[in-house]
Formats: C-alpha cells, structure tokens, sequence
C-alpha cells in the first residue's frame, strides 16, 4: 500500500489517466482498442464467433491520404492555373519586365512644390546622361549645406542660413 504523501507527480498522472479512462468509457467514443493478442491458451466458456469481415476494396482505389493528395495532381481543380515549367514561368516575366540596368553617378534631385526632394527627375537625368531613356532611383544621398555666415562667432543661425540637398546616386535605367 502506497503512503498518502507519494511522488506527487505521479498522482497527478494516476488521476489525470482516470478521468480520461471515465470520459472516454463514458461517451462510448473511444479510440479503438485492439483485442488483446491471443497467446493459443484455451479459453473457459463459449467461445464467440469473429465478426464477419468487411470485404477489402479493390487494389485501385486505396482513400488514403497521400493517394486523395496524388487525385490533386492529377486533376487540379478549376480554380488553380495550369502549373507552367521554369523556362514558361521565366519567358511569361521577360515579357512584362523590359530590360533594364543599374548604372552609379550623381544627379540633383530639384525641390518639389511642398519643399520635399523630387528625385525622378534627377534619376532620369542620371540614365540620359548614360544613354539610356528613364530611370527610377534605387539610392539617395543627403548633405546639409550652409552659407559662410554660420561660421561667425556669435552669430545666431537662421532658417535659411543652410539647406538639405539630395542627389540620386544610383538609378536603375530603361530604355
């Protein structure tokens, strides 16, 4: 007989393996248990006849999961697109994509009409100067520059004493 003050873990188990053992024994919805192995002893009493068999399905036709996973690939439903080969997928984006190419330098970007830098112009700018149609920059530079003034001693800074300018310096180019 085991002490009330056992490894308390374990009771916790014992307990927790009973309430599942009457839940499941309860609702009559268990997994299914499988008869125990017979070991060719003889048994006492009437012995019960097997329950009949269902028939296997054909060889053809097996539900699993991995063969109602195949039935996909092999009839796709009509809401997928037909799956293309690497070389369709590749001709299909260089029709939507013109060629284009990357190209380094410095171009101004003006001012816009809210204060902020506008940089397309500057980006276009940078490709024509390489041959090339239009552009869209990729990377920007920023520096402040400030007048002279602000190097006197003493002398308050004002608003328009310096000013951010930004320059694309690098420009992805089409033709």
């Amino acid at each position: 007989m085991m002490a009330r003050s056992g490894n308390p873990v374990l009771r916790l188990g014992t307990l927790i393996f009973a309430a599942l053992s009457l839940l499941l024994g309860a609702s009559g919805t268990g997994w299914p248990q499988a008869a125990p192995p017979s070991l060719d002893l003889q048994q006492q009493g009437p012995q019960a006849a097997p329950p009949p068999s269902t028939p296997e399905p054909a060889g053809d036709d097996n539900p699993g999961l991995i063969h109602e996973m195949g039935k996909l690939f092999d009839k796709p439903p009509a809401v997928l697109p037909p799956i293309k080969s690497p070389s369709e997928t590749m001709k299909d984006l260089s029709r939507l994509v013109r060629p284009s190419i990357m190209v380094s330098g410095r171009a101004a970007c003006p001012p816009s009409s809210n204060g902020a830098p506008d940089c397309k112009p500057a980006a276009d700018q940078l490709c024509q100067s390489k041959g090339y149609k239009e552009g869209k920059s990729l990377n920007t530079d920023s520096a402040e520059k400030c007048s002279a003034k602000v190097l006197i001693p003493g002398r308050q800074r004002k608003p328009d004493d310096c000013r951010t300018d930004t320059v694309v310096t690098s420009a992805l180019c089409q033709n």
